[in-house]
């Protein structure tokens, strides 16, 4: 068989190369660090560090820890940054907005603390919601959750948090959701402005903030216009899908990452080009099968793209 290569053959040789470099070349520096929860019953630093690696996690929720023992968060970091695995956040939530005064000084106290322990253990990000005005619910919607009382005392409750701890490894965040600010990346963009602190930052979830047909239809743009106004601030992200289930009003569904329509090709491809490894985040799934079905969907999403986890 002639190895004469045509002038056709030539051109489309190279430009397959072309594209095979760029992908790696792509991938290589856009490295996504995707983690979840693990179900190891232990509270041994390395024993937890080593499953999540067994996982394939380079990710991971901060381990149970209290602020006050510091050889037990010394030995937390010390064993995940020899595994080479973030800490991408410690969670927080309470509501900050209980209208429960007693229960509201409390709340405020314990993210206090929580944003102490990020930042003695290194995690990108100390994470909760603005809260509620909801009595019997702590995330639960109420009429006033998106007036002027609400987005003045989230911002009044931030610097708060911030003035307390004075973090300098660690950004406080505040989450998306639906019908409690902020609901979109322009009252991000508003309450970033308003808390005006350097340790103030965003954790996305593109999820939370699809609350209208809109938004789910168009969650593509909807990702793309997140990452644009807010990408300087994003410490970390959640990973979950959404599907919409028939019925006579909008009801969106939580499901696995792969059984729903958001857009994960548009949302690892935006995630790619932070800077920093920012985090990617399974949550909110029942059990290990569940999350390895999640995991697998978005390593496969993202190989297709040419990158790497």
């Amino acid at each position: 068989m002639s190895t004469t290569l045509t002038r056709r053959s030539l051109l489309a040789s190279v430009a397959l190369y072309s594209v095979a470099a760029s992908r790696a070349s792509y991938s290589a520096a856009n490295r996504i660090r995707l983690g979840g929860p693990v179900f190891l019953k232990s509270d041994d630093p390395g024993q937890l560090a080593a499953e999540h690696r067994r996982l394939g996690y380079s990710a991971a929720y901060c381990p149970q820890a209290d602020v006050k023992n510091a050889d037990h968060i010394r030995a937390i970091e010390q064993a995940f940054v020899s595994a080479n695995i973030i800490i991408s956040e410690v969670g927080a939530w309470k509501n900050l907005l209980d209208p429960d005064a007693q229960k509201r000084a409390e709340n405020l106290r314990y993210v206090t603390d929580r944003c102490a322990l990020a930042d003695a253990v290194g995690a990108r990000c100390c994470v909760d919601i603005a809260g509620s005005y909801n009595p019997a619910i702590w995330y639960g919607p109420d009429p006033k959750n998106l007036s002027k009382q609400f987005f003045d005392a989230t911002v009044e409750n931030c610097r708060t948090i911030l003035d307390a701890v004075k973090p300098t490894r660690t950004k406080f965040t505040i989450e998306m959701m639906g019908w409690n600010l902020p609901d979109g990346p322009d009252s991000y963009l508003e309450l970033i402005r308003a808390v005006d602190r350097p340790a103030f930052g965003v954790h996305l979830d593109v999820c939370n903030g699809v609350n209208s047909p809109t938004r789910f239809y168009n969650n593509a743009a909807y990702i793309s216009e997140c990452f644009a106004k807010l990408g300087r601030w994003i410490a970390s992200c959640h990973a979950k899908d959404l599907r919409w289930i028939p019925e006579y009003n909008v009801h969106f569904e939580e499901v696995i990452p792969g059984r729903g329509q958001i857009d994960y090709a548009r949302y690892l491809s935006e995630l790619a080009k932070l800077p920093g490894e920012v985090p990617l985040m399974l949550e909110h799934l029942k059990t290990p099968q569940d999350y390895e079905e999640g995991a697998s969907y978005i390593r496969r999403t993202g190989n297709d793209l040419g990158l790497t986890f």
